[in-house]
């Protein structure tokens, strides 16, 4: 790890690199160069290799094409964090704040030195300080200090890593590298576990880094108040990934007019390559059948130009295939099963609920079919457990809930298991006896019959969302349900959700989403 002191000269290079798993391509060819004081997006949807991408600029992945050259300090902040026996809060602390401490202890030898008259000692204090200025080494516990309290993350640092929910692990994760003052900051999908305060922080703290940033996210508001340029790895004509000035919202008028074009191409030369493989056909025929023309004028001449068409018309489909464009694939499209609509009666209530130390009282529920209700609050403040409670996976200490007999009831928790890693997606659907996997849009056939385990985080998603879909419930419970998905997904479930007849709740910090889902009833904990 080379010195944060090159905060500002610090820049990331990536050379055609290339990245593939299983003799399937992940990464192909990308090339890109973001210097400090630059802050890159990077978006595609689930499965384009953006986790891998982020990796292989990290250097936890070796490329198996190409290079990446990396000048200045890197920290890479994933979806998903592992955690060993015996790893704390503090551990995580001491670990991003080592070099901070480490030049504060320089400095304070450096003074001892001085003091003692030792050859060099001058010098060698003036380093230890400009060293500890450009790190603001000093100031490192504060600011570690502030990131666990803005982020919402528990700050008692005897606290076990592997007593922590995944959004805590998340949360100190993050805390522990803006605190750390790293050159090249790689983020995957950094707002997910946030609420709307701990983003707005994250949002202030990547504007002003003067370092590198690349982040990975779905979050399209964070792209577009964060980003300086955006890279696209979704398919291209020329099957060159895009990189778009500023975020996302002129990506997506970008892209917009991009795919219009190519699709106008593709009919214009589908339209040319027919006509011209038509008369080619017809040109061979000709010749085959010994064609000659009527008996008058340059009857030689006509007879002899037959072959020299057929090779005229040969070369023109071949320089057409030459420089055709290929069919723009089609985009997964989310189609939504048919949800069951049950009897106007109260399908699902709650009153007086109360978990200890996970959930306090709050406002009856009571939810008819085809309700809606929006749950906010901040971290810790219980949602994900007031979902849960209303599912019956917990059994709340005092207050009572009401589920109708003849509903079922389906919960997206807010991250994906599977008990069994080895299955694909198609035989867990088909397991769950409900609607074809093919028939929701959400997998591509060849994603479909892979192993889970084989999957990236947001395909593992869909495919948790896929299950849930499948068994066609009368009432939605979606925790976070945009933390993984594209941004494309994101808006045809928004969608999906405003048009069901069955029963929805939704607790998210997505402000898009919220946004979008602004009419509906919003129960505050």
């Amino acid at each position: 790890m080379t010195s944060t002191a090159s905060v500002r000269t610090a820049h990331l290079t990536a050379d055609a690199v290339s990245k593939g798993f299983e003799h399937t391509p992940v990464v192909s060819a990308v090339s890109l160069t973001v210097s400090a004081g630059e802050r890159l997006g990077v978006v595609g949807e689930n499965g384009r290799g953006k986790t891998t991408l982020l990796r292989l600029l990290a250097g936890d992945l070796v490329p198996d094409r190409g290079a990446v050259v990396r000048h200045g300090s890197v920290a890479l902040v994933g979806q998903e964090l592992p955690v060993r026996d015996g790893d704390t809060i503090g551990t995580f602390l001491d670990t991003a704040l080592r070099v901070s401490r480490e030049a504060v202890a320089e400095v304070t030898d450096a003074s001892t030195a001085l003091a003692d008259a030792e050859p060099g000692a001058p010098a060698r204090l003036t380093d230890a300080l400009a060293r500890a200025e450009a790190l603001a080494a000093w100031d490192a516990d504060r600011r570690a200090d502030v990131a666990l309290a803005a982020l919402g993350a528990p700050s008692d640092r005897t606290l076990p890593m592997t007593g922590l929910s995944v959004g805590q692990r998340h949360r100190v994760r993050l805390a522990c590298v803006l605190a750390e003052r790293t050159d090249v900051l790689l983020l995957d999908e950094p707002t997910n576990h946030l609420d709307g305060p701990a983003v707005e922080h994250l949002t202030a703290a990547l504007r002003t880094h003067p370092g590198v940033v690349v982040l990975v996210s779905h979050d399209r508001m964070l792209l577009d108040d964060v980003c300086t340029a955006v890279l696209d790895l979704d398919p291209t004509p020329d099957g060159e990934v895009r990189l778009h000035g500023g975020g996302w919202t002129g990506l997506a008028a970008a892209r917009a007019a991009e795919r219009a074009r190519w699709e106008q191409r593709y009919a214009l030369e589908s339209a040319a390559h027919a006509e011209l493989t038509e008369q080619v056909d017809a040109a061979r025929s000709r010749l085959i059948s010994s064609w000659r023309p009527d008996k008058g004028v340059n009857k030689h001449k006509r007879a002899t130009r037959a072959p020299g068409r057929l090779h005229t018309l040969v070369r023109r489909l071949e320089d057409l295939d030459a420089r055709r464009v290929p069919a723009p694939p089609s985009p997964l499209t989310f189609t939504p099963p048919e949800l069951a609509a049950a009897p106007d009666e109260v399908l699902l209530g709650a009153s007086g609920v109360v978990v200890p130390h996970r959930l306090r009282p709050f406002g009856d529920v009571t939810l008819r079919a085809g309700g809606r209700l929006l749950v906010s609050g901040a971290n810790g403040a219980g949602k994900s457990t007031l979902l849960h409670v209303l599912a019956g996976r917990i059994t709340p200490a005092e207050g009572v809930v009401h589920r109708s007999g003849a509903i079922s009831i389906g919960l997206l928790a807010q991250e994906s298991s599977f008990a069994d890693e080895t299955a694909t997606p198609a035989d867990l659907v088909e397991r769950a006896e409900g609607v074809p996997l093919a028939e929701l849009g959400l997998l591509d056939d060849v994603d479909a019959r892979r192993p889970v385990s084989a999957l990236s985080t947001g395909q593992r998603r869909r495919v948790s969302l896929a299950l849930l879909l499948a068994r066609t419930p009368h009432v939605l419970l979606l925790d976070e349900p945009t933390n993984h998905l594209s941004t494309a997904l994101v808006d045809e479930l928004t969608e999906a959700l405003r048009a069901t007849p069955a029963a929805v709740v939704v607790a998210t910090h997505d402000r898009r989403m919220r946004a979008d889902l602004a009419g509906w009833p919003d129960l505050a904990l």
